[in-house]
């Protein structure tokens, strides 16, 4: 795409936005996409990015873009909040309840570059919504870029309800489902652990973005309609806030992935191993840049796929707890140990195992790759749904298992890998799955509904499709503030 008036102008006849997203290159990666395309229709966009303690510190924009190309527009800059001190009382263990405390500690160092800056809006992570009580003490319109799907967001804005119809922790209903307008029915043990305890610092931070939700300019998500139609729908007309709450305007403009990047080696060496497989005929397992693994169910996954047969890019990285051979400190993944004696040798012909990264949207876009194993988190499943790849859902952590059940039975575009009670899944359970992925009639009707629900993505996209048409409108309020409209999804 194009930018707007490439060539025109300098920073002072643009207007300028400022967007917050949270640590982690999960945040990162997509707010930094967003804010090209943005800067592609005529805005200038200022980048935040906040550190956090010792030991989880914030991926710069420059480890992940390399290059300078995160910052190759000169209407694209970043600007870096020097990490705040962990507030006193945090109970151990709550990280999402950190990542909350730390947003709201690092308030008077934003309040200060937003004064300095006067942007036209703050485009805010859900973890930096203390903020949005900063913008509207300097007068500055607030909006939210959701980063999960839109039926996520659903469940986001019925929390408070949820919260009023249970005086019980909502981990203690175990199978039992939890309802949401417009959203399949998820097991209340499926829900985000972070809700799962009421008296949580975590769960009460949650409860209360739900509100700022309500209160906010507009809230843009990362999906389309043609992916979630009920979900959107149900939104945009208000029925997941709560009674006497008002739903802001709604902008589906996704899918907003990654842009096309291998810079690299390893990546190469994926691709051109790929070039020599058949087309669809590779599975591609692949966690996330947190997701690890015990050695133990590492040794078992090896064993499913050399049982399953089918070919093979499989992403390793350490286990949580050290890199296979004691040391604490995962570092790189040393796959002698890791993996099954004998196992890189017997599967050499069919497979290809890396170590901690691949390209992943490069991956997923080649037309080898005919399956994807995934956390299911959302930067991923919309990847893979731009690809047209049916997905082996295996989530670890946060939002994932909820992300599960939604592409599995809402969207349909999944099959789940079953665990057992203590979450380990067996060799044979792998072989299964990824045989029926790979091989079945079941696997190829999941295959061609993946591959439509990839056309209706697209032509959202497109001229004239809908997640086009809600950034247009999208772009004309941030240009001009003073535009109000009703909510912009094309329903």
């Amino acid at each position: 795409m194009k930018e707007a008036n490439q060539g025109a102008g300098d920073r002072e006849s643009r207007r300028t936005v400022v967007m917050y997203p949270a640590p982690g290159a999960g945040h990162l990666i997509p707010t930094v996409e967003f804010a090209r395309l943005l800067v592609s229709h005529g805005l200038a966009v200022i980048v935040v990015q906040r550190g956090l303690p010792a030991g989880n510190a914030t991926v710069p924009a420059s480890s992940l873009y390399g290059n300078g190309d995160a910052s190759a527009s000169p209407f694209l800059s970043f600007h870096y909040i020097p990490e705040p001190p962990l507030p006193h009382g945090m109970p151990e263990g709550d990280h999402v309840g950190k990542v909350f405390e730390l947003s709201r500690a690092s308030n008077p160092e934003l309040r200060d570059f937003l004064r300095a800056t006067a942007p036209a809006a703050l485009l805010l992570d859900f973890f930096c919504y203390s903020a949005a009580d900063v913008a509207a003490e300097i007068g500055i319109p607030t909006y939210f870029f959701f980063l999960g799907c839109t039926a996520s967001l659903a469940v986001l804005l019925h929390l408070p309800v949820i919260h009023g119809q249970n005086a019980v922790n909502l981990g203690d209903l175990g199978g039992e489902p939890v309802k949401v307008p417009g959203v399949t029915p998820i097991p209340a043990h499926d829900l985000p652990a972070a809700f799962l305890d009421r008296s949580s610092v975590s769960y009460k931070h949650f409860l209360a973005v739900s509100q700022q939700l309500c209160q906010s300019h507009g809230v843009i998500v990362n999906s389309c309609r043609s992916l979630e139609p009920r979900a959107t729908d149900a939104v945009a007309a208000g029925l997941c806030a709560p009674p006497g709450r008002t739903t802001p305007p709604l902008f589906c403009i996704g899918p907003v992935v990654k842009s096309e990047e291998v810079a690299e080696k390893q990546g190469e060496e994926c691709l051109a191993w790929l070039d020599t497989q058949p087309e669809a005929s590779v599975v591609f397992l692949c966690f996330g840049s947190m997701g690890r693994f015990s050695a133990e169910q590492i040794k078992e996954m090896a064993a499913g796929l050399e049982m399953s047969g089918q070919r093979f890019l499989w992403v390793v990285r350490s286990p949580a707890g050290g890199n296979g051979n004691g040391n604490e400190h995962p570092g790189e993944p040393e796959l002698d140990v890791l993996l099954p004696d004998g196992f890189l040798d017997r599967t050499k012909d069919r497979g290809l195992v890396v170590m901690s990264w691949a390209p992943q949207r490069e991956v997923l876009a080649h037309g080898s790759v005919g399956g994807f194993v995934t956390h299911c988190g959302w930067n991923s499943v919309l990847e893979a749904v731009m690809a047209g790849v049916p997905m082996l859902g295996w989530p670890l952590y946060a939002e994932q298992r909820m992300n599960k059940v939604l592409l599995v039975e809402g969207m349909q575009l999944g099959v789940a890998v079953e665990r057992g009670e203590d979450g380990f899944v067996t060799a044979e359970e792998i072989e299964r799955k990824v045989t029926w992925l790979m091989g079945s009639d079941g696997g190829r009707e999941l295959r061609e509904r993946t591959l439509a629900a990839m056309r209706g993505a697209r032509e959202a996209l497109s001229d004239g499709g809908d997640s086009r048409a809600a950034l247009l409108q999208l772009v004309q309020r941030l240009s001009a503030p003073d535009v109000t409209e009703e909510s912009v999804c094309q329903l």
